[in-house]
């Protein structure tokens, strides 16, 4: 169908007349000039994330349950990387006339699923029309108490570093889609017929963890169980290298990582080698991984190991010792910021 037989109102309509709040801090969601929350004595938290066709996402082979699936996760990963419950999404978009209104659905359906995944109430947004393709903005509003609030600032010297998962196996899958995509425009610009269905056998790890992410609630859960206060967290988005030294520049300390240390799954160290790429460069700046990256007191060590899906890969230092990375042959180097930069830099 085309949209423009539904208009902007008609089309928020048919998207989201089903949509019912489900939080308590919910008073009004959509069908008015603003959504109304009501959050007592918890600390509001606020984030906001842009997607823009072209950049952040190739509709090429990105579907779109899955796409509005990732969107909403992202935003999700923001809130819980500040140990807290995220609540609510906010939901923007502009598209050009390419798009059909089951297009939408499809978006929509994604959307919820992983709104429903984390109890999130999607509580209005807006529609407009778009002449570069398909675009996202999405705030995630979210709660926690004042003292469960963990901040990028607040790692110390001795604290250990932690990751959640295992990481570079988002930036192998997005390799290993746009190899496929080649591959498929070469065979039209031949004039041949192009496979439209590529051999992803034994890959299907690695395109799940680019086209449908999951947001590390399930950690921050555990880590409230243990009774463990992490120092310092961000969530993975942008590489490893690139926030560790976000956290370490804001806590004003210094750190060592070992390459032995740093998780790395199966299916990522075998596409590696298949594209001649070393695995651990991939893992360290690959990004897209949306797994959490936290430090917790020395004091803490034993309770962290007895997490199933955490592995303790290095700890920080005084600013002056620099942040170094430890290959395997014992040898030392400086960690560079190399992770995806949205500016093109």
């Amino acid at each position: 169908m085309d949209i423009s037989k539904l208009g902007e109102f008609g089309l928020i309509k048919h998207l989201t007349h089903d949509i019912k709040p489900k939080n308590d801090s919910t008073i009004r969601g959509i069908g008015d000039d603003c959504a109304v929350l009501n959050y007592a004595d918890k600390q509001i938290l606020v984030t906001s994330d842009l997607l823009m066709e072209g950049v952040h996402f190739d509709l090429t082979y990105m579907p779109m349950k899955h796409l509005g699936y990732k969107a909403a996760m992202v935003n999700l990963s923001d809130i819980f990387a500040m140990g807290g419950t995220p609540r609510q999404l906010v939901v923007n978009i502009a598209l050009s006339k390419r798009f059909t209104v089951e297009d939408m659905e499809d978006f929509y359906s994604g959307l919820r699923l992983a709104a429903d995944r984390w109890g999130v109430d999607i509580v209005g947004g807006d529609t407009t029309s778009s002449l570069t393709g398909f675009a996202i903005s999405i705030t995630a509003i979210g709660e926690a108490s004042d003292g469960d609030i963990v901040y990028r600032n607040g790692a110390k010297p001795t604290d250990l570093i932690c990751v959640s998962g295992n990481l570079g196996a988002a930036y192998m899958g997005l390799q290993l889609l746009e190899r496929e995509k080649t591959v498929y425009y070469q065979q039209l610009k031949e004039q041949k017929t192009p496979d439209a269905n590529p051999d992803f056998s034994g890959k299907e790890y690695l395109l799940e963890r680019q086209m449908k992410p999951e947001a590390r609630g399930d950690i921050v859960q555990q880590l409230r169980a243990m009774n463990i206060h992490p120092t310092a967290m961000m969530d993975i988005s942008d590489g490893l290298s690139s926030e560790l030294i976000h956290i370490c520049t804001q806590s004003g300390c210094g750190c060592r990582v070992y390459e032995k240390n740093i998780p790395i799954d199966y299916q990522t160290a075998v596409m590696a080698e298949e594209l001649n790429m070393n695995v651990t460069t991939c893992a360290l700046n690959g990004g897209d991984d949306y797994e959490l990256l936290f430090t917790v007191p020395i004091g803490d060590k034993e309770k962290v190991e007895s997490l199933p899906d955490v592995k303790l890969i290095g700890y920080i230092t005084e600013e002056k010792f620099g942040r170094i990375l430890v290959t395997r042959d014992e040898s030392e180097f400086d960690l560079k910021a190399q992770g995806w930069n949205p500016l093109g830099g």
